[in-house]
């Protein structure tokens, strides 16, 4: 891995986290504010390294992962752990509190508190955990609840749940996952992979 710019990662980040959009050079500069001759820059640096695979449609060329790479795979992870790490210091509180939860296997925050910060209402999460799990992560989330001052909202989901209701475009779940991985970064990335 050469050295990652913010644009590269927020470009990666940007087709990873949409699964349900394709994206050209236009509508990913769109969405990462750059040019679009700049987006093409980096969707060029990024096939020449086997990340980006294309699909062209006459004149334009639509990018996607290349999710068969195990190099990919671990791309994709060290980026969502930077974006973690680069978050907003009170974004990283609520890291910290969700990185306590252990009986969930991934979680992603998402919502408000990411524009927000200290203003945000409320705090939202996504946690993926399995049936034998889901009782005592409802108490590990009263607890979080019980000693901040804003409530932590969990949407509660099981892995194949999680896959499925992305599959289905459900919309909550497609906003939640442009949100930050706190942790379960592979749990994440199998899923979206599907």
């Amino acid at each position: 891995m050469k050295d990652i710019t913010d644009n590269e990662m927020h470009f990666v980040l940007g087709i990873f986290k949409s699964p349900e959009l394709e994206y050209n050079a236009n509508s990913i500069s769109k969405l990462i504010g750059i040019s679009s001759m700049g987006a093409l820059k980096i969707a060029k640096r990024l096939e020449k390294e086997n990340i980006l695979v294309f699909r062209e449609f006459g004149k334009a060329k639509f990018f996607r992962l290349n999710h068969g790479s195990e190099y990919v795979r671990d791309y994709v992870k060290f980026l969502l752990k930077r974006e973690a790490e680069q978050a907003n210091s009170y974004v990283k509180v609520w890291i910290n509190e969700l990185r306590k939860l252990k009986s969930a296997h991934a979680a992603i925050l998402f919502g408000s508190v990411l524009t927000k910060h200290r203003e945000a209402g409320d705090v939202d999460a996504v946690l993926i955990t399995d049936e034998k799990k889901f009782t005592e992560l409802k108490k590990e989330v009263e607890e979080v609840n019980s000693i901040n001052v804003k409530r932590l909202h969990p949407v509660y989901q099981s892995k194949a749940d999680f896959i499925k209701n992305i599959g289905k475009g459900d919309k909550v779940l497609l906003n939640a996952i442009t949100g930050i991985v706190v942790f379960g970064e592979d749990v994440i990335i199998k899923a979206l992979k599907k």
